[in-house]
């Protein structure tokens, strides 16, 4: 690598990042401070010119709010779908306004960025993530996969001769892999996850009661009365929405036993990815997982149930981690502070150029 003085002193200033870069939420890592922002990959920018906001309304919560309520001359997007990199130049803009908030405005800085992405991307998605984050205004970015920053972020022995189970259930991919000896084992990434959850209750809603809903609202509800395994004691809700006939507003009740069933097949299809590591991992890895099972992670792990359900499909022990929405976000952190061993095994700008 060329020596830059510039960039060098520059990165004396700044604060190292670990961002868990999600289709849902991004979340900051820094040294030292633990998690320190979680907001949504949303940014809001003008239709006629495509520029971010220029108010405190651009990125993030505020930005989240906006979703299908934006007037005629602003839109509200997710810069990253299934995992990735959807819109180059507003993802650009989202990390940089990430990386200054956590260096409270300034900019001249350029800090040393590890982030995670999905096990399925290809060689040119990963590369577009790096470049992304340089342009960002990063001095040097590395790349880690998702279930890997997941495993160490809750802790399991990823660098043991035994094998670790890790589900990863995030806004865009559900992240699966067999984590044994600091490597993956066997691996595989699902576009199935929190925005198909999302979605098929926005189908339910539309073909059984009539209701155009929108993509918070569905999210409310999951996190309200979804359920993947029976509750002790069903519940219902109100939702608000359009009449599909009418047009005209209208609400109605739904219960926890229909979104339950309305979200089975998502739930089947991340059941059977499972069931599909398991088949293709080693004898002596298979004896592991008798023991230690299945961890599960993401915002998809808060989904009430999804242990019993994956458990009784597969008759392996399945659990939900501590704080499953920071795993993969902590697991960055742990790898900023070990960086200089981790450095040699990790994706950097050197192997995008």
């Amino acid at each position: 690598m060329v020596f830059k003085p510039l960039e060098w002193a520059l990165g004396r200033f700044s604060i190292d990042m670990g961002i868990d870069l999600g289709t849902a939420n991004t979340l900051v890592s820094v040294r030292g401070r633990g998690i320190i922002l979680n907001e949504p990959s949303v940014v809001a920018v003008r239709k006629d010119t495509g520029e971010v906001l220029l108010d405190g309304m651009a990125v993030g919560n505020a930005a989240k709010a906006m979703l299908g309520r934006t007037p005629g001359n602003i839109e509200a997007i997710r810069p990253m779908r299934n995992g990735v990199i959807a819109d180059f130049d507003v993802t650009e803009k989202m990390l940089r306004y990430f990386i200054m908030k956590v260096h409270e405005g300034r900019k001249s800085v350029k800090p040393q960025v590890v982030i995670a992405v999905p096990v399925g991307i290809t060689a040119v998605e990963r590369r577009a993530v790096i470049h992304s984050a340089e342009r960002a205004g990063a001095r040097r970015v590395f790349l880690i996969d998702e279930p890997m920053a997941a495993g160490i972020g809750i802790g399991l022995p990823v660098v043991e001769a035994r094998g670790s189970l890790i589900v990863d259930i995030g806004g865009g991919t559900t992240e699966i892999a067999v984590l044994a000896l600091g490597g993956m084992v066997k691996s595989t990434s699902l576009r199935v996850a929190g925005d198909e959850l999302d979605e098929a209750i926005i189908n339910h809603l539309r073909r059984q009661h009539n209701l155009m809903i929108g993509e918070q609202s569905a999210e409310r509800i999951k996190l309200t009365i979804g359920s993947a395994w029976p509750m002790e004691q069903e519940l219902s809700m109100e939702v608000k929405g359009r009449d599909s006939v009418t047009g005209l507003p209208r609400k109605t009740t739904v219960t926890s036993i229909e979104i339950r069933e309305a979200l089975g097949a998502p739930v089947l299809q991340i059941c059977e990815a499972i069931r599909g590591v398991l088949e293709e991992a080693p004898p002596e890895i298979a004896a592991d997982l008798c023991d230690s099972g299945v961890t599960i992670c993401g915002g998809g792990a808060l989904l009430y149930g999804i242990a019993n359900t994956i458990s009784d499909r597969l008759g392996v022990p399945a659990r939900v981690a501590d704080d499953p929405l920071t795993a993969v976000a902590r697991g960055t952190g742990v790898f900023l502070d070990k960086l200089e061993v981790f450095s040699r095994v990790l994706a950097s700008e050197e192997d995008g150029s």
